[in-house]
């Protein structure tokens, strides 16, 4: 005998978006205030030493450096990210590179939206480094001044230099700005971070194991990866079937996806709907700064309708269980496919319409819903191994106890074979 679920349950969305966004609190730019000396180079006259008739030093050794007068205007040779990108990545520096070195007491530029970071100068560059960065699909600006009160070369800030005019040497003759847009978070490093806390049956090894590590306690370094996530490759924990594995995309959505996402919400209290979210984002990266593992291990089930109808589970890679089973009867089939599951009870009501009209209304124990009204249970019967239910996977009392454990919310239940 088969039931439906009496009640409307929490939605599930039909696919996992990897490419969510996440928020991030912004505020006014933190800038560091800038260095009191700039780097500076040395004349050719400074850059030698010279020596009396007697060997000693000469009065000019040991003296600073002084930089060399700019002799043309200032120029912003480029901007990173670019203008009119679309893909940008929201945690990465924004550097601004000019044609000779910038003065150390230069105005800096500006970015919106305002967000905490700091500019510094080195060089030619002048580089904005976001404490966090910017949410996904975020326009941003940043406005570089120009003119009189502008960006300056590094000369016109030793003594005796003087301007009269906007576009005089050294000066930036006029402001400008750079636009782009912010890209989305990588389903690549979703999965990555994921198969990292144990959400998916997969280890990740990077390609160039000399990589730099990302920081796992740094949030703009997990910020940066999740916009550009390292190269690398997915291994399979070994004991899996084929009807788990080959349902793998590396990088692209997919269900082994969308349950690791309702698996890590349901453990971390946040709304089951499948979805990479924002709040799911901030989330990850806490989980991942305090290596916070699934703490149920991971668990598929495979339920086969060919005759005699079986259904095995695996748990960490090991087949933890084979049972005879029943699944639904011509006119309530049970449908073939791979679902996660979104609800759990012990002991649970289960009411409903059988193919020949007739109602029903059980109560019925150690139940894992999957699909609708479709659900992994107890319920007695004359025997198993064939269809008898009205869609359910029905089994015996003490396998369906022992797994109830195991089945845990978003462990994925496959069924496959003929349907009634």
């Amino acid at each position: 005998m088969q039931f439906r679920l009496l009640f409307r349950h929490r939605g599930i969305m039909a696919t996992a978006s990897a490419a969510a966004a996440v928020a991030i609190a912004g505020g006014v730019i933190a800038a560091a205030t800038p260095p009191k000396a700039h780097e500076t180079m040395a004349s050719t006259a400074n850059s030698q030493q010279g020596t009396s008739s007697t060997g000693g030093q000469s009065a000019t050794q040991g003296k600073p450096a002084t930089p060399p007068k700019p002799n043309a205007p200032l120029q912003v040779l480029s901007v990173t990210p670019a203008n009119g990108g679309t893909d940008a990545n929201g945690a990465a520096p924004v550097k601004i590179t000019f044609n000779e070195a910038v003065a150390a007491s230069t105005p800096m530029p500006a970015v919106a939206p305002k967000i905490s970071g700091t500019w510094s100068v080195s060089g030619d560059k002048i580089t904005f480094q976001p404490t966090l960065g910017w949410k996904p699909g975020t326009h941003v600006t940043v406005s570089i001044p120009g003119g009189k009160s502008g960006v300056q070369a590094a000369g016109l800030d030793s003594p005796g230099t003087t301007t009269t005019a906007a576009t005089d040497i050294g000066l930036l003759p006029e402001s400008t700005s750079v636009k782009y847009t912010t890209g989305s978070y990588s389903t690549l490093r979703l999965q990555q971070v994921l198969a990292q806390l144990g959400y998916l049956p997969l280890t990740f090894t990077a390609d160039s194991p000399s990589a730099p590590a990302i920081t796992a306690a740094s949030t703009s370094a997990q910020m940066s990866a999740a916009y550009d996530p390292p190269a690398g490759s997915f291994t399979f924990q070994s004991g899996y079937p084929s009807e788990l594995t080959g349902q793998w995309t590396t990088g692209k959505d997919n269900m082994l996806d969308k349950g690791a996402i309702m698996a890590f919400q349901s453990d971390n209290n946040l709304d089951m709907d499948g979805v990479a979210g924002p709040a799911f984002w901030t989330q990850l990266f806490k989980a991942v700064a305090q290596n916070k593992r699934n703490p149920n291990g991971y668990t598929y089930s495979l339920a086969n309708q060919n005759s005699p109808e079986r259904l095995r589970v695996w748990h960490n890679g090991q087949q933890i269980l084979s049972t005879l089973v029943n699944t639904g009867v011509p006119g309530a089939g049970t449908q073939d496919g791979t679902f996660p599951v979104y609800e759990r009870f012990k002991v649970t009501e289960m009411k409903g319409t059988n193919p020949d009209g007739s109602k029903y209304d059980d109560i019925v124990k150690w139940v894992s819903y999957f699909n609708g009204g479709d659900a992994l249970h107890y319920f007695p019967r004359p025997g198993y191994g064939y269809y008898q239910s009205v869609g359910c996977v029905e089994m015996q009392l003490d396998p369906a106890r022992y797994i109830w454990n195991y089945t845990t919310y978003g462990s994925l239940v496959t069924v496959m074979g003929p349907e009634a």
